[in-house]
């Protein structure tokens, strides 16, 4: 965020310059000229500087599950059975690790109005990762309203830190610039998704207006500052190429309670389906067709699933891969 003050200032002082030599028409097509060759430097240099993003992922043995549905009451339990049959969380998360839990907890809502993740799957995946014996747990989100009412009203907050993890508002954390694939250039990146040495993405699954679904890749909008509305520019695009960028150790899209209509911010309990499941995958593109699926949405038709798969960042096929857990 320094070098954008920085970048900002120098780019006022120099252009104010230019034009003060300028004092004709030709000088003034010569101080554009010159101004936008400054401003392609400054852009340059920013970006050569950016902070490279770790990829998250982790190899497992060729036998492991890429994706598993519980479906049960139980959110709690849900996770536990998922994490089971993946293989445990052990084989994802060490000792040594930061792991950080990112929740869509974009909204001020309840979490029966089904716009934000269960805080009962925060909790239980915070315990899974006390239990594998992680450094440090961490939920970190960059939410639309106000970040305080948005993690309280959610019930994120209260259950993260009840079962040990830190919570860090945007307001408690600095950013660090983070170059993104394709054509974004270089964003400001809440500064624990960086440091991270591990990630768990925990989108909920519900409908949205313009992307038509949003779960695992479209949660990663969360991982920058209020400016992301930019994103919407070209939104496909932009997901697929944040997608790029973060390569999460897992996904868990919570299934709990679905939004079929009028999203992502919701409010209507009449737009608001119990489905009692979840999904865990380490294919981020797999677990968001199931998604899709579940949101009756048609898989072609929400471009940013073809478009991060023909990134090979994973598979549109999800039914190929998955594996149904049924807890009861």
């Amino acid at each position: 965020m320094t070098n954008d003050i920085h970048a900002n200032e120098a780019t006022r002082l120099t252009r104010r310059r230019i034009l003060m030599l300028g004092g004709s028409v030709a000088g003034l097509a010569v101080a554009g000229a010159l101004y936008k060759a400054h401003r392609m430097r400054l852009l340059h240099s920013l970006t050569a500087t950016a902070a490279p993003m770790r990829d998250h992922r982790v190899k497992l043995p060729s036998t492991s599950p890429k994706l598993v549905v519980a479906r049960g009451k139980d959110p709690a339990r849900n996770v536990r059975a998922a994490l089971e049959r993946m293989g445990g969380l052990g084989q994802f998360v060490s000792r040594d690790d930061t792991v950080l839990i990112k929740p869509n907890a974009a909204w001020e809502r309840v979490p029966y109005q089904g716009a934000t993740t269960t805080p009962e799957i925060i909790a239980e995946l915070v315990r899974a990762c006390r239990d594998a014996g992680a450094h440090e747990i961490i939920v970190a989100e960059c939410p639309v309203d106000d970040a305080e009412r948005c993690f309280e009203r959610s019930g994120i907050r209260k259950a993260a830190r009840d079962a040990g993890a830190k919570v860090i508002l945007p307001s408690e954390s600095t950013y660090v610039d983070v170059k993104i694939p394709g054509k974004l250039g270089t964003w400001p990146v809440l500064a624990p998704f960086a440091s991270a040495t591990k990630i768990i993405n925990v989108p909920i699954a519900k409908h949205h207006g313009s992307a038509r679904v949003t779960a695992g890749m479209k949660n990663w909008i969360g991982i920058t500052d209020k400016r992301r509305k930019l994103f919407h520019t070209d939104l496909d695009d932009s997901i697929a190429a944040l997608a790029a960028l973060m390569r999460p150790t897992l996904t868990l899209v919570d299934a709990t309670r679905i939004l079929m209509r009028n999203g992502p911010r919701g409010g209507n309990l009449d737009d608001v389906r119990s489905t009692n499941a979840l999904a865990l995958s380490t294919d981020p593109v797999a677990i968001d067709c199931w998604a899709a699926d579940l949101l009756e949405a048609r898989i072609a038709e929400v471009k940013y699933l073809k478009l991060a798969a023909d990134r090979k960042l994973g598979q549109m096929d999800y039914k190929s891969l998955s594996v149904e857990v049924n807890v009861g």
